[in-house]
């Protein structure tokens, strides 16, 4: 039976979470809002909406939520020509698909986007399917995006791992039943990403390489 590897991307193949804040950071400030680097920091990998949500609070004026969400994708694309994978990302899906695994990427980032990771990441002959944003209606942390993934290569949960940097990562594989490894690339904890549902955790993907042996990840 096929096994399924799901990739989180921004933070776990992509060296972006901190392009992320920056980008955030300043779509907040033009709408007049003073917010932290470290509560944006800990909001990446949740979807415009619920990251929004989590910074300013349900009692914010939501009408503002479209034009922040917007400025953040404008600012953040002024990096789309120079994206940097993190190093042994492609040679990590590569090796994972040679031992048989599916490849599946599994990741908020959309259109335009999602075409600047993936080119960046430069494994698109590795890579079997993408769940973006566009396929579901909730993102992480629910297990939608990960379930979605699962039907797409027709995987039961219990064949599959995800990989992941945030704790939103780790919350959703866990509710949809996979295995989850964490990676400390994105800059989280290895402690949170424990307690959000990890079950091993990695410095980044050339550490997991190194130890895939060793891992959720070895070939069966």
């Amino acid at each position: 039976m096929t096994r399924a590897a799901l990739f989180d991307v921004d933070g776990t193949l992509a060296d972006t979470n901190h392009l992320h804040v920056t980008a955030w950071w300043e779509a907040f400030r033009q709408a007049g809002h003073d917010v932290s680097m470290h509560a944006l920091h800990r909001s990446i990998g949740l979807g415009s909406e619920d990251l929004i949500a989590r910074v300013l609070g349900d009692d914010r004026d939501t009408r503002e939520d479209s034009a922040i969400s917007a400025a953040h994708k404008t600012l953040y694309a002024t990096y789309f020509d120079r994206l940097p994978a993190l190093d042994s990302a492609a040679k990590l899906l590569r090796t994972v698909a040679g031992q048989g695994w599916t490849v599946v990427l599994v990741t908020s980032a959309s259109g335009r986007e999602l075409e600047a990771l993936r080119r960046a990441i430069d494994a698109d002959d590795v890579i079997a399917r993408t769940a973006s944003a566009d396929d579901v209606e909730e993102g992480k942390p629910a297990p939608e995006p990960v379930r979605h993934a699962l039907d797409l290569v027709e995987v039961p949960p219990e064949r599959a791992v995800l990989v992941g940097d945030t704790v939103w990562d780790m919350k959703a594989g866990s509710r949809a039943g996979v295995s989850c490894v964490g990676l400390l690339c994105g800059g989280i904890p290895a402690d949170d990403l424990r307690s959000a549902g990890a079950v091993a955790v990695y410095a980044d993907p050339a550490d997991l390489l190194a130890r895939l042996a060793e891992s959720p990840l070895a070939p069966q």
